[in-house]
């Protein structure tokens, strides 16, 4: 098993393990006295891994309640976490008791949320189970759900207490759903790894996961450590997401988060670089790696319907948002701009797509 260790307003470590859904409560049973464990999953998450994971948990002294929702980003609204605290509080959680968050990004988000609000705030344990949330969302403490008018626009800064990751949980995702997380993988190339841009460029299927997730996570704990609530290096992190974000908004989130952020990677890209604020033409490699993995790279949005959604997310301050730019592959900077000239920015990036 791998271990990174996160040292933010609270210390936990991310374990990455092939094969530890079935030693799960071994692992939380070190940290956490045995109580009562809230699983929240979804519906396809619940009828894959649930009963392994209840089993280790009940196996060793921890009683059980699960919350199960449909899958999928629109549930990740007031709706569902409302219900979400409600059978906390029906089931008679305290503040000794866990929240397990057990599935990929909505339900970590969603989960988290809940975990951080009831009773101002009990122990949660995060458990990806898909290679996007593994190394992005189940990672850093950010939670939210979904507003009419945004992705993310309610939330909390909330670290867990432990994530445990399987990277055999994997094998059950479809294709398009793993490709989710190669293109989160590409971001973290882009912003301080060159290396691995360059084997994940290779587009092969065949993968050292654990040690892809180790690296990914080890770039965003320093982030985190340095900026645990995003006022700095952090928003490096949003490289390809300030569009990204808009195009799942814009497609009402038929478009994923991960081929959504790929997109968005290509015209900030493109886009800085035909405006001279690259070294060098990061477009055209980062446009390879993702075609290589059957990604994305253009978008079926105009530079308006983009621009509009984009003065919805959360990284706007007044009458300015900042951006994530490529210098070169393995180093980014943050470059604000007026909201005056985003539709002009992207629009530079999506003309070069033509």
């Amino acid at each position: 098993m791998k271990n990174v260790t996160v040292n933010a307003s609270r210390s936990y470590d991310i374990i990455i393990g092939h094969g530890i859904l079935p030693m799960t409560g071994q692992e939380i049973c070190k940290r956490v006295t045995a109580c009562t464990a809230a699983i929240v999953t979804d519906n396809i998450v619940d009828s894959l891994y649930s009963d392994a994971v209840c089993k280790s948990l009940q196996e060793t002294g921890f009683s059980i309640c699960k919350f199960v929702f449909k899958h999928g980003e629109s549930s990740k609204n007031l709706t569902t976490f409302g219900q979400i605290l409600e059978f906390l509080a029906q089931n008679q959680l305290t503040k000794s008791d866990i929240v397990v968050a057990l599935g990929g990004g909505v339900t970590g988000d969603i989960a988290g949320f809940a975990a951080s609000v009831y009773l101002r705030g009990i122990k949660l344990i995060q458990i990806p189970t898909t290679f996007l949330a593994a190394i992005d969302s189940s990672v850093g403490g950010k939670t939210a759900i979904d507003l009419a008018v945004g992705k993310n626009l309610a939330g909390t800064f909330y670290q867990p207490s432990l994530v445990l990751c399987d990277p055999d949980s994997f094998s059950t995702l479809p294709k398009n759903v793993f490709a989710d997380g190669i293109a989160e993988a590409i971001k973290y190339g882009v912003l301080s790894a060159p290396q691995l841009f360059d084997k994940l460029a290779q587009g092969n299927p065949h993968l050292d996961l654990a040690s892809i997730i180790e690296q990914c996570v080890t770039i965003k704990r320093d982030l985190v450590m340095r900026d645990e609530y995003d006022n700095g290096d952090r928003q490096l992190l949003n490289f390809g997401h300030t569009i990204g974000h808009a195009i799942e908004h814009c497609s009402g989130y038929t478009i994923t988060h991960g081929h959504a952020v790929a997109i968005g990677m290509v015209t900030i890209s493109q886009a800085a670089w035909q405006l001279g604020l690259s070294d060098l033409d990061c477009s055209k490699p980062i446009k390879a790696s993702l075609l290589a993995n059957n990604l994305p790279v253009s978008s079926p949005f105009t530079a308006k319907q983009l621009s509009e959604a984009a003065l919805l997310d959360k990284k706007r301050r007044q009458d300015s948002i900042t951006l994530v730019i490529p210098r070169k592959i393995g180093q980014c900077i943050l470059h604000q701009i007026p909201i005056s000239s985003l539709y002009n920015f992207i629009n530079q990036g999506i003309r070069e797509e033509a």
